[in-house]
């Protein structure tokens, strides 16, 4: 499983409210059913086959232009490990179970 942080950043709006259009980007691929969406505070993660990833990206990005940005900036990381299985929960829990360790 692969994992891509995204962030879209619409340009060329009245407002500089980000809201509406990461809702609507989110929107666009919310019931998506092969990928785990995770918003946070600066963007999106989602977990899945990277070709499913990759089409999730472009509708995002579309749906930012279809709610009336002119311009999009996206910002887009990719993790496709692929030497062994892990999902995002496993990746937070092994920083997690470092810093334990790390206090006793």
């Amino acid at each position: 499983m692969a994992v891509v942080e995204l962030t879209l950043i619409p340009i060329g709006t009245e407002s500089t409210s980000c809201s509406p259009y990461v809702a609507a980007a989110y929107d666009a691929v919310k019931d998506n059913d092969k990928v785990e969406i995770r918003l946070n505070p600066m963007g999106t993660v989602l977990e899945g086959d990277i070709d499913e990833l990759f089409a999730c990206v472009r509708k995002m990005q579309e749906a930012v232009f279809e709610s009336g940005a002119d311009r999009v900036y996206s910002v887009v990381k990719i993790d496709d490990r692929r030497d062994k299985k892990g999902n995002l929960d496993q990746k937070i829990n092994s920083v997690m179970d470092k810093v334990m360790n790390s206090e006793k």
